[in-house]
């Protein structure tokens, strides 16, 4: 097994990673980016539609320009690139877990009195990422920093049992758009796509510029569940029907699909009775993405019920020391500009750590009403602290608080919130002057 050292092991080299590695480069660590695709870039590289950008570059660029842009910062920065290498394993180094959320917790030791280094000096311990590639075999990398940016992967149909055969024909949405954006395959002619994400109205009118037919857009829910932008721009602008509470009771066909049957929902019910059939060759899944965290948990990373990914402190570590989480895999986000920006603040956190600087104490975060999270899961009352949270209502001109021990020190009017779109609270307008917290204080978000 060949052993290599580095201060920091990026795991996943996509948006959250190159942006983390970029951050901990520019602090001056040794960092290495690994990675299981041929190329940097991640999903981005098959995202061939514009609307990236806008946030991070102030311009509107495709996933393909807006990864090559990072992929070029990488490559001016003394970063070590492992591509086509699949990361087998993490193995934290002996170190106790840190306490989180809790006026008490936080961190031991000061700012400049530890010193980084992956050999573990100065109480940094050491961990091991395994890994192995077709070129060298079986790598171990040692280092006091592990950034995880491993992303996330689709829902797949047995995750929303749809009953019906198991014809050839079913997709999940991002499989339909890698076959046709990157691999030159057409998945059909006639496709109805299950699930209003973004990526299954992207592929909507993707099938609709190649020429195929798209029949309707399946939503079980009152709501759509993509931005308001790509309902717009992806089907009303090309006439694509979107059925709102229905959902596809039935997948027909034997070696390929042929139809399905879609009912209403009144209540919560689904009402079969009512049922019409769609004929379609081609059923596209866009049911929902899962932060890919198998990594995380078998190295013992805790993970939060809501958001499936990691829990973290304000700086995106999670409670063992030297582990940090950004991105997808620690909560699925809308828009990449928000990745981007998230991995950023991991790989200065996890500069900061190398370096000895450690965050004061933290309190734990919590969904109040009409919210169904808020990442990270704690807030460090001595330094602003960003929050992304997911709203469970959709209206117009509501109020977003945050409360500490009853005191409301943070209100902003949003002129529209829904499931689909994140809210972030940027944490230099959260005023916690006077406050004195106690050991069961709360950083509390509410919706309304």
């Amino acid at each position: 097994m060949i052993e290599r050292s580095y201060d920091a092991v990026v795991v996943g080299g996509g948006a959250a990673g190159t942006a983390a590695a970029v951050a901990l480069a520019d602090a001056g660590s040794s960092v290495a980016i690994v990675d299981r695709e041929p190329l940097l870039g991640g999903i981005l590289m098959q995202c061939i539609h514009n609307g990236f950008g806008l946030t991070e570059f102030r311009e509107e660029l495709t996933g393909p320009e807006y990864a090559e842009i990072y992929a070029e910062m990488v490559g001016a920065r003394e970063i070590e690139q492992y591509l086509d290498t699949t990361v087998l394993r993490i193995e934290p180094g002996a170190a106790p877990e840190v306490p989180m959320g809790s006026p008490a917790g936080g961190f031991s030791g000061s700012a400049g009195t530890l010193e980084g280094g992956p050999d573990g000096s100065g109480g940094l311990p050491e961990h091991r990422v395994v890994a192995i590639n077709p070129r060298e075999g079986a790598l171990s990398f040692r280092c006091a920093v592990v950034i995880l940016a491993t992303g996330s992967r689709e829902r797949a149909r047995g995750a929303v049992r749809i009953p019906g055969t198991r014809p050839a024909g079913v997709y999940t949405a991002g499989l339909a758009q890698r076959l046709l954006n990157m691999d030159g395959f057409v998945p059909g002619e006639r496709a109805v796509v299950i699930g209003s994400g973004d990526i299954g109205l992207i592929m909507a009118r993707r099938m609709s510029w190649i020429g195929a037919s798209v029949p309707a857009v399946i939503e079980i829910q009152e709501y759509p569940s993509g931005l308001t932008r790509n309902i717009s721009q992806c089907l009303h602008d090309f006439d694509i029907p979107l059925y709102l509470s229905h959902i596809v009771v039935q997948i027909h066909g034997r070696d390929r699909v042929t139809g399905v049957d879609v009912a209403p929902v009144d209540g919560g019910i689904p009402r079969p009775e009512r049922a019409f059939h769609i004929s379609c060759d081609t059923v596209l899944l866009s049911v929902g993405l899962i932060p890919e965290t198998e990594l995380a948990a078998n190295a013992g990373v805790e993970l939060d019920r809501q958001t499936g990914g990691a829990r973290v402190d304000s700086r995106l570590m999670t409670r063992i020391p030297g582990i940090f989480s950004a991105g997808n895999v620690l909560h699925v986000h809308d828009l990449v500009d928000y990745v981007t920006e998230e991995a950023r603040r991991a790989g200065e956190g996890a500069a900061a750590y190398l370096g000895g600087e450690r965050p004061g104490p933290q309190l734990p975060t919590v969904a109040g009403t009409n919210v169904r999270y808020v990442s990270p899961s704690s807030f460090d009352i001595n330094r602003p602290t960003r929050l992304y949270l997911r709203p469970l209502i959709v209206d117009n001109k509501v109020p977003v608080t945050v409360t500490i021990d009853g005191r409301q020190v943070y209100r902003k009017v949003e002129r529209h919130v829904q499931p689909s779109e994140m809210i972030q609270i940027d944490g230099k307008r959260i005023d916690v002057s006077g406050l004195d917290p106690g050991p069961d204080s709360t950083v509390e978000v509410s919706v309304g």
